[in-house]
């Protein structure tokens, strides 16, 4: 509150100083040369496509378990999002599967850490450059995580994040892409504000200038200063709030992986999760109960929960509009009717923990097949 505070009295309330500051401390968080702020991660995606040169035509790999933001970036280019299904242990995108779907059309594939557990980057980097194709991670979960030891942002030609209000990081509304290319960021710099030069922003202070060039048809997707003091002050807990999750991971793992009717999500090694959901699964054959009633008697309890997510296939627009079908993505759909996401958040009490396990369990041992 201090930071916006700071901000509002300073009169510059747009994109201005406080975002380039926080470009420059992300990047350096992460440990890439460039990190662009753009309103969204819906953004980020969308400009690190289009940047990456996909078009009309084009087809980009993406899992059906994701959010529609991350398929639907693709029509906006004129490209189609070709659905791949996902790895039954991490619900991350399958890399065999998404060999089979790749045409002569084929540009991009953009994997999604899903949860905030980093995807086999590997296996995916190994079939990109087999195939030629461009890798954008989606890391709207993954901040902050890492694979084999490094970041998540310095692996791919490009990375989203997200900053929505849900995030590991908020500023509300915001994303931010990273990148060790130069040329990808001067043109998305461009891009995010009208396709005007990239010092654009300057021309309202004193060292700047009325003048301008309009060198694109570019988009409106700049970030504001208002929300870049949030984001500053976020990053500076962005260790500590991982560390918190982690331990309600923990606790909640420890509660659970001994219940024959339960199965916590399992995290690979050589990485580390920015734990953004936990999603627990039932192991249907051990419960007289649904997925759907299982939610509804945890709502009963005061446990608010979610689930991530109905697949992209099973939504009318990717079904009307490309053909897919329920049955498709077997292995997703699988997956989808039996899991539902706990609450875990930085600031969660430990009675609130003891809660949701006590619930849980409760739940699953009420209703034992």
């Amino acid at each position: 509150m201090q930071a916006v505070s700071e901000v509002i009295r300073s009169g510059w309330l747009t994109m201005g100083p406080k975002t380039i500051e926080f470009e420059s401390e992300f990047a350096r968080f992460i440990g890439v040369q460039y990190a662009i702020a753009v309103s969204s991660c819906t953004a980020a995606l969308h400009l690190s496509l289009e940047a990456a040169g996909v078009g009309p035509g084009d087809e980009v790999l993406v899992p059906t378990t994701t959010f529609t933001a991350t398929a639907e970036v693709v029509t906006y280019l004129g490209a189609k999002p070709v659905l791949v299904d996902v790895d039954a242990q991490t619900l991350n995108l399958d890399p065999a599967d998404a060999v089979r779907r790749i045409t002569p059309r084929t540009r991009a594939i953009v994997p999604v850490h899903f949860a905030g557990q980093p995807c086999e980057m590997a296996t995916i980097r190994e079939l990109s450059e087999k195939h030629g194709l461009h890798v954008i991670e989606d890391a709207a979960h993954s901040l902050p995580a890492s694979y084999r030891g490094a970041h998540i942002g310095t692996l791919s030609e490009l990375t989203a994040f997200s900053f929505y209000a849900t995030k590991t990081l908020t500023t509300g509304e915001g994303g931010m892409i990273t990148t060790n290319n130069a040329a990808y960021a001067e043109r998305i710099r461009n891009m995010r504000l009208h396709g005007i030069g990239r010092d654009a922003w300057k021309r309202y202070s004193a060292a700047g200038s009325w003048h301008y060039e309009v060198l694109d048809a570019g988009f409106k997707y700049n970030m504001t200063d208002i929300q870049a003091a949030l984001g500053l002050v976020q990053l500076t807990k962005c260790a500590s709030m991982r560390e918190q999750r982690c331990q309600i991971a923990a606790r909640y793992t420890s509660a659970y992986q001994n219940m024959g009717s339960l199965e916590p999500p399992t995290l690979l090694a050589n990485r580390e999760s920015s734990w953004h959901l936990y999603v627990l699964r039932l192991r249907d054959s051990h419960l007289r109960i649904g997925r759907d009633d299982f939610i509804t008697e945890l709502d009963k309890r005061g446990i608010g929960t979610s689930v991530h997510f109905i697949p992209l296939h099973l939504h009318p627009y990717y079904q009307d509009t490309f053909g897919y079908h329920r049955g498709d993505f077997p292995v997703a759909e699988r997956e989808y009717e039996r899991c539902l996401s706990l609450p875990i958040y930085p600031g969660m009490t430990s009675e609130e923990i003891d809660c949701v396990i006590e619930a849980v369990c409760a739940i699953s041992e009420d209703h034992l097949a």
